[in-house]
Parts: C-alpha cells; sequence; structure tokens
C-alpha cells in the first residue's frame, strides 16, 4: 500500500465504538496501511459520568487514546468515523467535533477526504442506518469521498448486512449482539484501498 494515513475517530460512552475502532485500526494495519485511533472530546459534566459505572469505565479505558484535532484529520488521507446512535442521530460529541472543522473546511482541506462510517445502538431499528447517513451527510458538503461497504464481501450478511456502515446492535448487558469484527475490518480495508486509488490518482 502506497503510504495511507488512515484516522479512525470515535466517540463511546459504553466502550463499543472504542471497540470497532480498534478492530478498524487492525484491519487497515493488516491492508499495510499507517492508522492511528483518536477519541473525540467529551463534553458531558463530570458528574454525571461519575454516576454511570460503563461510561466512567469506558472513560478510564480510553484515557490515552489522544483526541483528535484539525490536524490530524488534515494529516490523513481517509478517515473511519464510529459513533453510537443518539435518537437517531450522531452522538452530540461527534457533532461538535465535526462542526469545529470549518476552518479547515473552508480552506478546501476537507475536500477528497475518503470516508466511511459505523455506529450502534441498542436496538436492530434503533437509528443505525439514519445516524450512518446523516454523517455521511456531513461529509457531503465537505466534498470527500464516501466509502460504504455495500454489499462487497461475505461478512457484511453475517453482521446485518448494512450497506451504508458497520453498525451493531448492544443487549441490556452492555455487550455487541452481532458478530461484527470481520465486517469493521472489511470496510476499514476497503477504505484505504480506495483511498491508495484516490491517492494514486491525485499524485
Amino acid at each position: 500500500m502506497t503510504n495511507v494515513k488512515l484516522a479512525i475517530v470515535f466517540y463511546s460512552m459504553g466502550g463499543t465504538n472504542f471497540q470497532l475502532a480498534k478492530w478498524a485500526e487492525e484491519g487497515a494495519k493488516e491492508a499495510g496501511a499507517e492508522a492511528k485511533v483518536f477519541k473525540v472530546q467529551e463534553l458531558a459534566p463530570d458528574s454525571i459520568i461519575q454516576r454511570n459505572e460503563v461510561w466512567k469505565a469506558t472513560v478510564e479505558a480510553t484515557k490515552d487514546v489522544p483526541i483528535a484535532t484539525s490536524d490530524d484529520l488534515e494529516w490523513a488521507d481517509a478517515i473511519i468515523f464510529s459513533t453510537p446512535t443518539r435518537f437517531g442521530n450522531i452522538a452530540s460529541q461527534m457533532k461538535q467535533f465535526l462542526d469545529i472543522q470549518g476552518g479547515l473546511w473552508a480552506t478546501g482541506k476537507t475536500v477528497n477526504k475518503v470516508v466511511s462510517a459505523m455506529t450502534s445502538a441498542q436496538n436492530p431499528h434503533g437509528g443505525q442506518e439514519a445516524t450512518v447517513l446523516a454523517l455521511y451527510t456531513s461529509m457531503m458538503h465537505w466534498g470527500a469521498i464516501i466509502v460504504p461497504p455495500g454489499y462487497t464481501d461475505q461478512v457484511l450478511f453475517g453482521a446485518g448486512g448494512n450497506p451504508y456502515g458497520t453498525s451493531v446492535t448492544v443487549g441490556q448487558d452492555g455487550k455487541m449482539i452481532d458478530d461484527v469484527q470481520a465486517a469493521v475490518k472489511h470496510q476499514a480495508k476497503r477504505t484505504v484501498t480506495v483511498a491508495e486509488w484516490v491517492k494514486k490518482g491525485t499524485q
């Protein structure tokens, strides 16, 4: 792979999207890309987080993950976003991160970034597809090149068959109901492969 750089940007309250991000990193590296995982800034008050054991544990588990910046997006040839579903939309933490990229966008530095997205929710029809599509709407404004997984590999059917981006249902016990590891890795490999095509074509 021709030095493709992938930024995986996630928000996670219960740890699910952190795990998706780590699988995406593994898949991208297996494909020969340089991959880095970043989290977006937490917005919730610490007093709220401390009352929720799962949330608190996720903050602790991700304490060493760097917070994503505009420089990280500029560095990347490709970006994979991973966000939980919030009322059929992306989490406010991820939305704020996108909203503060106006400077990057205004200078044309989001144009032709290759992007893909993943999500999670507590119900099979809890808004996963709407969340991924909402994120892709912002990417259209960025002039990015959206790379959905579609039905490009059989592993996607075992993961629920979401053609927009890997999505997973999380049970009341906080564990993933669907086996999506292979689908996430495939999506990451497809994303960096397309980024390589774009990079070669613009050199």
